[in-house]
């Protein structure tokens, strides 16, 4: 296994870190505090908990780097050079169900751009890394996108609209009409995981509006590494941090582009 930077050892070692209370607490899952942060969206003391482990380890490495996480926010702002971006659990309600598809994302980020990153799924032991130039890998073995050729033989992921999405009927307007092109569409919870299922070929793309930064950024260098394009489109700069994504394998990138009749932007 040649990823051996030093951004993703420590990326690593922090997640194991953090995945060991992550494990004890969705073994008692019943017992956990549970706080509604808003429609559609929970947050956990096991997420809180994550996010600090996950902090406190980057930062004993690198004080000075900016961080994006989805619980804290925005820390040194001033840096925008160098960044950590953090999930501490993607997939938050599968995991308050007891569900075993969430994981934690971190992902570097270094002059605007994705350099590495690690989805790791605690309970399925499933370790997702990659970074530039290095490949992607799963358990240290390397990893590929699909070579699925027709878009409609492709078994194709989302996540569909949040409650409080304005565009909901649109998004349901594009499910339908990918649907009936795509031999079947699932939705299993977790973006970080599914970016990482297409990086591994058990998936042949996914797509997504209105996702967060830090739910993808790991995601993006795994997939790009493992042959997957990765397009965003209809970016708003008034909201640098959500996200309208496409990532598949490059046989049919253009073709689910197409239907989505959204003009790239690479």
């Amino acid at each position: 296994m040649r990823l051996n930077s030093p951004q993703i050892n420590l990326i690593t070692k922090a997640c194991a870190k953090a995945s060991r209370s992550l494990i004890r607490d969705f073994g008692e899952i019943e017992n956990l505090q549970v706080s509604k942060k808003g429609p559609g969206d929970f947050v956990t003391s096991a997420d809180k908990r994550t996010e600090k482990i996950l902090i406190d380890e980057l930062q004993k490495a690198h004080p000075e780097y900016g961080i994006i996480t989805e619980e804290t926010g925005i820390i040194n702002k001033s840096n925008l050079k160098n960044r950590w971006i953090i999930d501490p659990i993607d997939g938050t309600m599968n995991f308050l169900n007891g569900i075993p598809q969430f994981a934690i994302s971190v992902g570097y980020e270094e002059e605007g751009e994705i350099k590495c990153g690690v989805i790791f799924n605690p309970i399925m032991n499933e370790m997702f890394c990659a970074e530039k130039g290095n490949g992607a890998f799963l358990n240290n073995k390397r990893i590929r996108v699909s070579n699925k050729k027709n878009l409609k033989d492709a078994i194709v992921v989302t996540g569909g609209p949040k409650g409080a999405s304005k565009i909901r009927e649109k998004i349901f307007s594009e499910y339908v009409n990918i649907s009936n092109n795509v031999s079947n569409v699932r939705k299993f919870g977790s973006a970080a995981l599914d970016m990482a299922y297409v990086a591994c070929g058990r998936f042949d793309a996914y797509w997504q509006r209105e996702i967060n930064y830090w739910d993808i950024a790991a995601g993006i260098i795994i997939l790009k590494e493992a042959g997957g394009f990765v397009n965003f489109f209809e970016e708003d700069i008034n909201f640098p941090l959500k996200k309208n994504i496409i990532g598949s394998n490059s046989n049919i990138h253009e073709k689910l582009s197409e239907l989505l009749n959204k003009k790239d932007i690479e």
